[in-house]
């Protein structure tokens, strides 16, 4: 399996090969307007693809990747050397400036660097997970093939800062949508909400464009079925993917939940 370039909550990493079966035959232009860690695009590889999130250091940190994938790689290695020979306030310090000026490179080596890899802001966009202190963080050669691997597969890709609805206006029949948005029984958990009901609105404005649409969602957590009854009339098909073990609840509670998520497709 690949690795990722960048930990996201909610990596459909896991997922990517299942997910990558139920494509439509022909996709004239890709579109993911929640690109978080991006494992979707690096599995379908499409050479013209529109990408987005509303989480703007992020967008930053894959134009980066895409862009100037040495420079990136360089400056991980040298925040990587400062917390390694100054100790854990070297992470701190950084951190800081991070929540000043939202730079993609420090945004980066925080997420290889903090507890368990989970990327955690406040209400006002602050980076605030701690030190994982048990760990040094990814070496920087084994990084820097990562990113480059990266780089070489996104150079067909547009990467836009906006809401999912203005990423994916120049979407019409042909295109394939993937969306991977804020799980409805998760709130809090990722970066950014959405409208449930403006979401309903945009789904049906896309069957009536004829533009295909994948959407990953809620599903069945152990014993816990979370799966969101979404009206009949916008989708075809409704599947059940797993997607192994919850990371987040083994994180957090130390229980190993298995998951299956919910995959709606419109056609």
């Amino acid at each position: 399996m690949f690795k990722p370039v960048i930990k996201w909550s909610g990596s459909k990493r896991s997922q990517s090969s299942i997910l990558k079966e139920f494509l439509p035959d022909k996709i004239n232009r890709y579109y993911e307007p929640f690109i978080g860690g991006g494992s979707m695009l690096y599995a379908i590889n499409p050479t013209n693809a529109v990408c987005g999130d509303i989480c703007v250091p992020l967008i930053d940190l894959w134009n980066e990747i895409k862009n100037n994938p040495y420079a990136l790689s360089e400056s991980y290695r040298l925040r990587w050397t400062k917390l390694q020979t100054e100790g854990y306030q070297a992470y701190y310090e950084i951190r800081d400036v991070f929540n000043k000026n939202r730079s993609p490179e420090d945004l980066l080596f925080l997420s290889r660097t903090c507890v368990n890899g989970l990327i955690r802001f406040n209400a006002n966009g602050d980076f605030n997970n701690s030190l994982h202190h048990t760990r040094p963080g990814i070496a920087p050669d084994s990084l820097k093939k990562i990113i480059l691997d990266w780089s070489k597969h996104i150079q067909g890709t547009e990467f836009i800062a906006a809401d999912y609805t203005i990423t994916t206006e120049t979407a019409k029949e042909g295109d394939l949508i993937y969306l991977d948005p804020p799980y409805f029984h998760t709130k809090g958990r990722y970066y950014g909400t959405i409208d449930y009901d403006v979401f309903l609105t945009y789904l049906e404005h896309l069957n009536r464009k004829g533009i295909k649409y994948m959407l990953s969602f809620d599903g069945i957590r152990g014993e816990h079925n979370f799966t969101v009854e979404l009206p009949k009339d916008l989708y075809k098909r409704h599947e059940f993917i797993p997607s192994g073990n919850s990371s987040f609840k083994k994180v957090m509670d130390k229980e190993s939940i298995h998951v299956l998520e919910s995959l709606y497709l419109n056609w």
